[in-house]
């Protein structure tokens, strides 16, 4: 490159005539192209982070692609047909054991467990995402406001911040699935999740607004002319997204975890419309599994949460040491 960055200027103008887009445009997506790389670069020397990130593909593939997962195995075991969550497969073999016909054997209703766990997935995965989202853009938007307001708008918004903080997380939950018109479904359980999950990132993104509304090129924003949304959308959010980004992976995995709980006790989606994980454990409690050494029906599912929760808490460990170099190892 010569002086003043002449080939590289000389470049970006030839793209930028080719794709008919403005020079600072193109220069954008170069950049961006450049932190993309070196950010994966990063990520890929993380092993936790590719190990999770592995075991995260396989489930969403898996979500994805039930149905013809479903095909893939039929032909390989040799099946009449493809189950489906809700073929009642064995109706005078209800609550079998594993057999070569069905791998994970068959529930008390005639359902074959296989089936059952990579359909389950999808409803899984789906309210852990949702409810990420929704939590995510709660908190993140009350800590946005209150840090950057101050004043008697923070104390407000901090203390009913700290009411949900202070409530113990399953009661919350069990008490707004209770309460909440409407019955057993998906909506309402992501909602749940959503309502009692935002508080603490909601104090995490107040104390970094606190920090950023501080620093020199904001008051230079104001000094020439910048409104409050023009800051907080140009200035601050930017710097404040990654550390939400890297915190809502982990929140993926608790509100997997939190529909398994609420599906569990019986507050989740009706089983009878919509198989996950978690009412998978509970039929296998109301059909003693335990009593009747039926362990397979509690360690497929129990093993499914517990690797797709592992692999989001991995892949969580790993954006923090990209977010954060000082986590990095020298």
């Amino acid at each position: 490159m010569t002086e003043n960055g002449t080939p590289a200027r000389g470049r970006i103008t030839r793209v930028a005539l080719r794709l008919g887009l403005a020079e600072t445009t193109v220069e954008k997506l170069m950049l961006m192209r450049k932190k993309s790389g070196v950010t994966w670069r990063i990520f890929n020397s993380n092993r936790l982070g590719m190990a999770g990130l592995t075991i995260l593909a396989v489930f969403v593939g898996m979500a994805v692609f039930a149905p013809q997962v479903m095909y893939v195995l039929s032909l390989i075991g040799g099946w009449d047909s493809a189950y489906g969550p809700f073929d009642v497969v064995a109706p005078r073999g209800s609550g079998i054991a594993p057999s070569p016909d069905h791998w994970f054997g068959t529930d008390l209703r005639g359902f074959d467990i296989l089936a059952r766990v990579i359909y389950g997935s999808r409803v899984s995965l789906e309210v852990g995402l949702v409810a990420t989202v929704v939590s995510m853009g709660l908190g993140s938007a009350v800590g946005l406001l209150s840090g950057f307001w101050g004043g008697w708008k923070d104390e407000v918004l901090m203390r009913i911040t700290d009411v949900f903080l202070v409530i113990p997380w399953l009661v919350l939950m069990i008490v707004l699935a209770t309460v909440l018109p409407g019955g057993p479904s998906v909506g309402k359980v992501v909602l749940v999740i959503g309502i009692t999950g935002w508080s603490s990132t909601a104090r995490i993104v107040r104390a970094q607004v606190l920090s950023l509304k501080e620093r020199v090129f904001i008051e230079r924003a104001r000094a020439i002319g910048a409104g409050d949304y023009y800051i907080v959308r140009k200035h601050i959010f930017p710097n404040v997204f990654p550390l939400v980004f890297a915190n809502s992976i982990l929140t993926v995995a608790l509100s997997i975890l939190s529909e398994s709980t609420l599906s569990f006790i019986k507050l989740g989606p009706d089983p009878t419309k919509v198989v996950t994980w978690g009412n998978m454990l509970q039929d296998a409690v109301d059909g003693y599994a335990i009593i009747n050494g039926l362990y397979i029906w509690i360690i497929v599912p129990g093993l499914c949460i517990v690797f797709v929760v592992l692999g989001f808490t991995f892949v969580g460990y790993a954006l923090d040491e990209i977010f954060n170099p000082k986590l990095r190892k020298r």
